[in-house]
């Protein structure tokens, strides 16, 4: 069974993708060493989910056309996820498992990633509760997750006492020279800022913001920032932030333990930090799995009528529920210490 898996090898999004090379390795090796896919083994196809949407849309039309790939595995940017769905062929199921801006109904499309409601606005309700964080900077990068993402909390802030959005910056990707933004978030006298930035550029951002001083007085909130971003941080550049995620290297949960120990034990002490998007990329192969397991094929529109029905399983992140081709699951919000982040709260559970 080919698997084609489109992970960032390149572009600001490239700090991601040792840990989800790494996790997909687990994953495929552990299922060849069982039984595989319906019986048969798998193999990878890496396409580099870190070029532009167009070149990725090339690649996989190419793939599909050639019958190269029975289906699609993969984590990368919004844009990305869109170029995919309309170059691939409809009977070849295509799980994304990154965290995005919601709205995806593609048939034979299937997401594991969090969306806004459950875990950017309850991280923000939780750091209003405990640190008193109401007034909100949004620094984004320039694509949809960004925007849709900010348009959603300023939805939310719209019908809240207690939450306000006082300013707002879209940078392009790639961006490194964050001046001008931190201005701006300066002269809006936040006491909380979401950084919606991708990758290595929220690593700019997070240098650019300690230099200016500005962790003495406001907090940062990065749904999309993981152990990778802590350590090409540093430990200097790190106080003051928290990060929101179904899965967290340091998670203390039984089956998060469990792979975190199967992963460095077969790939050692030096493997990439199995970060949440690393290990969204092993929730989505072995989706796949349950998936065709559950249809009998790994044909897409058969396993859209599976995936309709709903079915509860238990998977590194805990007891999920995929419902409505989407799947639902406990989040947590975490703190940054130093080049490690600590588990604070669980902020959302699932029903």
């Amino acid at each position: 069974m080919r698997v084609g898996v489109v992970i960032p090898q390149s572009g600001p999004s490239g700090i991601f993708g040792p840990s989800c090379a790494a996790a997909v390795q687990v994953a495929v090796d552990e299922l060849n060493e069982a039984d595989g896919l319906l019986g048969e083994p798998i193999a990878v196809t890496v396409v580099d989910g870190g070029a532009s949407p167009e070149v990725v849309a090339r690649k996989v039309t190419a793939l599909c056309r050639d019958g190269a790939v029975d289906a699609l595995v993969g984590w990368h940017n919004s844009s990305v996820r869109k170029a995919v769905v309309a170059a691939r062929t409809p009977s070849v199921p295509y799980v994304y498992t990154a965290t995005y801006e919601g709205g995806e109904s593609t048939e034979g499309v299937f997401l594991t990633g969090e969306t806004p409601d459950c875990h950017v606005l309850p991280a923000m309700g939780w750091l209003g509760e405990q640190l008193g964080v109401r007034r909100w900077a949004v620094v984004g990068s320039d694509y949809i997750w960004p925007r849709r993402t900010e348009a959603r909390v300023r939805r939310a802030a719209r019908r809240s006492r207690v939450l306000e959005v006082a300013s707002t910056t879209f940078v392009p990707l790639g961006t490194s020279r964050f001046g001008p933004v931190l201005d701006a978030v300066d002269r809006a006298e936040v006491d909380g800022v979401l950084v919606l930035l991708l990758g290595s550029d929220a690593v700019a951002f997070n240098r650019a913001f300690a230099r200016r001083g500005l962790a003495d007085r406001c907090v940062r909130l990065g749904p999309l920032m993981d152990e990778n971003m802590l350590l090409a941080s540093g430990a200097g550049a790190t106080r003051g932030l928290y990060s929101t995620a179904g899965f967290f290297e340091n998670l203390a949960s039984p089956d998060g333990l469990e792979l975190s120990g199967r992963y460095f034990g077969r790939l050692g002490t030096s493997a990439p930090p199995l970060t949440s998007p690393g290990e969204s990329c092993y929730e989505g192969i072995r989706l796949l799995v349950e998936l065709a397991r559950r249809a009998g094929c790994l044909n897409g529109l058969a396993i859209n009528r599976v995936a309709a029905e709903g079915f509860r399983y238990v998977s590194p992140r805990g007891d999920v529920v995929f419902d409505g081709r989407h799947l639902a699951q406990d989040v947590y919000v975490a703190a940054a210490d130093a080049l490690e982040f600590d588990v604070m709260a669980q902020v959302s559970a699932v029903a």
